[in-house]
């Protein structure tokens, strides 16, 4: 009995003794692998994290790129909406666009009243200054835009007698004449017929005179040629601080 014990116990100790030794040599040869690959790896991942970092800074920098462009264009749009926005402004004071917005409507006809004895027939007669009086005080009472006839007035037109026709543009018109003009309605109205004003000097030789406030009037632009023969624009210089 006493022998079988030592027996078992001899086989478990030799068992144990060979388990011991499979791990210790199993342990050795797994640390040796992981030393043996641990490099490697390492140097796998580095190049990887290299290439990543590259690939980020090289976005990076595309994207910085991009906003640089984008902001360009919207620069460029912005510059030129406003370039767009002074040519119009420009276009509208040098009236070479038509125009609609509220004001009156002003119609002059020769007077149709008899002549009486010693007359003047003349006197009875529509004449360029009577058109020039209606026309400054309608820019006195703030007009922005005038036509007569479809012709527009701008700072160069003239208005002037041509035998019994009155010339506007260089273009010969006849009454009755529509005077267009866009502004305050009440302004202009009331600064044609003030007391003593245009209007009532008219009707005191019998022209006949309708002033019409509306919401809305359309004026034409000026469709004559622009000529500079003397005339050069100045050119501007900064002054030096």
């Amino acid at each position: 009995m006493e022998n079988n014990n030592k027996a078992t116990w001899i086989s478990i100790a030799s068992v144990c003794l060979v388990l011991g030794i499979m791990l210790a040599i199993q342990f050795k040869t797994t640390q040796s692998y992981q030393q043996s690959l641990l490099p490697s790896r390492i140097n796998e991942l580095s190049q990887r994290l290299n290439a990543v970092t590259e690939e980020r800074d090289a976005l990076a920098e595309e994207v910085l790129e991009l906003r640089e462009k984008l902001k360009n264009v919207r620069d460029q749009d912005k510059a030129m909406a406003d370039l767009q926005e002074e040519l119009r402004k420009v276009s509208m004071a040098a009236c070479m666009l038509p125009l609609e917005g509220p004001g009156i409507i002003v119609t002059l006809d020769d007077s149709k009243r008899l002549l009486q004895p010693g007359e003047n027939p003349n006197d009875l007669l529509i004449h360029d200054t009577d058109l020039l009086m209606v026309v400054n005080e309608l820019k006195a009472s703030g007009a922005e835009a005038i036509s007569i006839n479809g012709e527009r007035i701008t700072a160069m037109t003239e208005i002037r007698c041509a035998g019994t026709m009155i010339l506007v543009n260089w273009n010969k018109i006849s009454p009755p004449f529509e005077i267009r003009a866009i502004g305050n309605p009440d302004m202009l109205e009331s600064g044609l017929m003030i007391r003593g004003g245009v209007v009532e000097m008219l009707k005191v030789w019998g022209v006949q005179v309708n002033v019409q406030k509306v919401n809305k009037v359309t004026i034409p632009a000026y469709n004559g040629k622009l000529k500079f023969e003397y005339s050069t624009p100045v050119e501007y210089k900064e002054k030096a601080e």
